[in-house]
């Protein structure tokens, strides 16, 4: 059969920022180190990668519960809703990103 409505078998769990390389501050827009910033890039592009995945199985989960509920979706879709709202409505989709020593640093893609 299908596993519409089997439970979800998706581990609730959070990620630690992972650590940022700025450019350095000579104006020649160089990396202080060019490894660390090329592995800095490429990880916030997963991050963002599974920011946008995250965001496409919540839609999914609320289609799914619209449909199997029908007229109820009103009262008995609230939490897939609630929840699919608090990630959308996020900065950066929920994505995880490092800290920045200057957050006008933070280009937000």
């Amino acid at each position: 059969m299908t596993d519409m409505y089997d439970e979800k078998k998706v581990p609730e769990f959070a990620l630690p920022p992972y650590p940022h390389e700025d450019h350095s501050e000579d104006g020649l827009g160089r990396a202080k180190n060019p490894v660390k910033y090329l592995q800095s890039i490429e990880q916030r592009a997963r991050e963002r990668q599974v920011a946008y995945e995250t965001v496409r199985l919540l839609r999914r989960d609320v289609i799914e519960c619209y449909r199997k509920e029908g007229v109820n979706h009103y009262e008995n879709c609230k939490a897939p809703v609630e929840k699919y709202a608090k990630v959308v409505l996020k900065r950066d989709v929920g994505q995880v990103n490092p800290e920045f020593k200057d957050e006008k640093l933070n280009y937000g893609f």
